[in-house]
């Protein structure tokens, strides 16, 4: 087990999207477990494997830390099936780090995939974990949180970030 990079803006792979996972074999089994090491390396609450490097349809979390009622969970070729329900919550990135932002989503979402061993789960997400649920479906569907911002905060973001690259560029 290792613990990987973490991909960051503006990296490409993190705008594929993910391909589904066709078998749970040794190679899979030791990317979740590389992924799992990482994410509690990292100051988050979920993983999805382009973060690290892998356009596969796979994320882990875990809120333990965060609620202190959730376990581990590994999701493959998740899918959501029902999003209802409104709130606006800080959201982070890893994959964009030293940024916050408020971002509205639906408050419940029901998601549908597959466990470590291959056989078929739904979770039904409030709150944080709906949040958490949505932000890591969207990185297997090359999003990042800079896509859900409104065109005027993008532009700021992305102002903000040349002039980040450009001065550490010129050191």
């Amino acid at each position: 087990m290792a613990v990987l990079s973490i991909r960051t803006y503006p990296d490409p792979i993190l705008r594929e999207k993910a391909k589904p996972v066709t078998r749970i074999d040794g190679p899979i089994r030791k990317l979740i477990d590389d992924m799992v090491d990482t994410l509690y390396s990292v100051p988050g609450l979920g993983l999805a494997a382009p973060q690290v490097g892998h356009s596969l349809q796979i994320f882990v979390y875990d809120l333990s830390i965060h609620e202190g009622k959730h376990p581990l969970v590994v999701l493959i070729n998740p899918e959501i099936l029902e999003a209802s329900g409104d709130e606006t919550d800080d959201e982070g990135c890893l994959s964009v780090p030293e940024y916050r932002e408020r971002l509205r989503r639906p408050s419940r979402v029901k998601l549908r995939g597959l466990d470590r061993e291959g056989k078929e789960i739904e979770l039904v997400g409030e709150g944080l974990l709906a949040r958490l649920f949505q932000h890591e479906v969207d990185h297997l569907n090359g999003l990042l949180l800079l896509d859900r911002l409104s065109p005027l905060k993008r532009d700021i973001f992305l102002r903000r970030f040349r002039k980040r690259m450009r001065s550490e560029g010129s050191d």
